[in-house]
């Protein structure tokens, strides 16, 4: 499929004169080979020497690529009617004489624009994708190299954002970098139009279709994105849901580099993952992520804000699928609901992982078919009424602490961050009531007990805080006894030490 994308080039004043100069006299060569077709088709005559040679010798200072690149766009405006170079409507507006002063000025320096202003150059696989005028990267910016002849260059900024995660643009960036790492290069035509002062461009490629090659029948390597700290969780699993090997990637140097340089390196690292998927013939997983939480003014976590305005996870995950489809990986987009949760809770104290792998090890088990029931022994936590009036009571307690410091904070933001934690307390301390009052009232069934939470939700409020201290605790070990055993009392009164054997060793890719 052939796709022609926009972009905008930022150039410097006498960069601009000079690429400006050059539209002109490939203008110039454009209308000198129609008009010669034209000529020639009169004649009953095609020799493409003829042309060829008329237009070396009267543009000898243009390159051989723009002479041909010349010939090649004369042969696309129709030789059997008038054609009117810069735009038959602009001319005959000019042609009437109603317009005066800057209006018909306006109008005069728009045609000449259209005229005059056109630079094009045809690429090829053998010049690296075009040798006149090429797509290179410095310092982490796109540039656009112009070849204005002599073996002089000009190098511009090229200015283009992906509209949305269908942009073909993202596709475009992502045969780039793999063009520019594997040297493998693909073709691309670039056209450059003069239009108001500035230069616009258009470039013209094919885009691929490989076929899938890696699949999840043989496992998933999947990624889950994390803000606080800033860092990718990456977790490969067989095709049966086993754990086989895990690694976490930070990316805290992101943050200072600009918007480009960010998207430069987060080609890279796209490129990096799916080769490890190639290497270990697997297909990706990732969160099907349609709205990120980024916070809001005052809410005491400025920090993390600052991250999020900085680093956008959905981004990453764009170029992650173009570079997929490119290189024939499959990807399997899990619905995010309780990932994290579920690990937390369940496999990070089970398998002696932190939550962040537990949260992609559930991503890929969700993308592979499997199910997350909840353990056992935790559903009878959560029939225990003397577990339920512990963990209330530790939100209890807590819920008088965080009055006790928002009295005593004077500084806003830091309010705002207390306020924030006591509508948690108080949320989870309706929940767990409401759990116990359930049984009082229902005491041979707990069905419904829940009401509009999942379980999950349920057993994060009755399990982290009360029994850890901390709604995102780092360590999940101490769950352990609880989720295997079912022993929870050892966990609240720490007279024991935690000793149940039985954890995956650490792997690495």
């Amino acid at each position: 499929m052939f796709v022609s994308l926009q972009f905008k080039l930022e150039l410097k004043k006498e960069d601009k004169e000079k690429l400006i100069k050059l539209m002109r006299r490939q203008s110039s060569a454009i209308r000198v080979a129609y008009n010669t077709l034209k000529e020639l088709e009169k004649e009953k005559k095609n020799p493409p020497a003829k042309i060829y040679h008329r237009l070396r010798q009267l543009f000898p200072e243009l390159p051989t690529k723009y002479i041909d690149s010349a010939i090649y766009k004369a042969k696309q405006y129709p030789t059997d009617k008038p054609v009117v170079f810069g735009g038959k409507r602009l001319f005959e507006k000019l042609c009437k004489n109603h317009l005066t002063g800057k209006a018909r000025e306006g109008l005069k320096k728009q045609w000449k624009e259209q005229r005059q202003g056109t630079l094009i150059s045809i690429g090829s696989k053998a010049d690296r994708g075009n040798r006149l005028t090429r797509f290179e990267n410095i310092n982490g910016q796109l540039h656009l190299r112009i070849n204005t002849g002599n073996r002089e260059f000009i190098y511009t900024k090229v200015l283009r954002e992906p509209s949305n995660s269908k942009d073909k643009w993202l596709t475009f960036m992502a045969m780039l970098l793999e063009s520019w790492h594997t040297q493998s290069y693909f073709p691309y035509t670039v056209e450059l139009k003069l239009r108001d002062g500035e230069v616009y461009g258009s470039v013209s490629f094919e885009i691929p279709k490989p076929e899938v090659k890696y699949t999840k029948e043989n496992g998933v390597i999947a990624i889950d994105t994390n803000a606080s700290p800033i860092h990718l969780a990456i977790a490969e699993v067989s095709k049966t849901g086993e754990l086989l090997s895990y690694q976490t990637i930070s990316l805290h140097h992101l943050l200072g580099l600009s918007q480009n340089s960010k998207d430069h390196q987060e080609w890279i690292l796209a490129h990096q993952i799916l080769d490890l998927a190639i290497q270990k013939n697997k297909a990706i997983a990732i969160e099907n992520l349609k709205k990120l939480r980024k916070g809001k003014r005052g809410d005491g976590k400025a920090i993390l804000r600052k991250r999020l305005h900085h680093w956008n996870a959905k981004k990453l995950l764009q170029k992650l699928k173009r570079v997929a489809m490119l290189k024939g990986v499959e990807v399997i987009e899990a619905h995010p609901a309780y990932t994290s949760v579920i690990g937390m809770i369940k496999h990070a104290p089970q398998l002696n992982i932190d939550k962040d792998i537990a949260g992609a090890y559930v991503i890929e088990r969700r993308a592979l078919g499997f199910k997350e029931d909840t353990p056992e022994n935790y559903e009878k936590l959560l029939k225990d009424e003397a577990y339920l009036e512990f963990a209330l009571k530790k939100y209890e307690e807590r819920e008088k602490e965080l009055r006790e410091l928002i009295g005593k904070e004077s500084n806003e933001y830091k309010r705002n961050a207390l306020k924030s934690e006591l509508k948690v307390v108080e949320n989870s301390k309706k929940l767990l009531t409401n759990l116990i009052q359930s049984f009082q009232s229902e005491p041979s069934s707990c069905e419904g007990a829940y009401g509009r939470n999942p379980a999950w939700q349920v057993l994060r409020v009755a399990l982290l805080f009360p029994i850890l201290g901390r709604v995102l605790p780092r360590d999940l070990s101490p769950l352990k006894p609880i989720l295997v055993e079912g022993v929870w009392d050892r966990v609240r009164s720490r007279l024991v030490p935690l000793e149940v054997g039985g954890t995956v060793p650490i792997r690495d890719f």
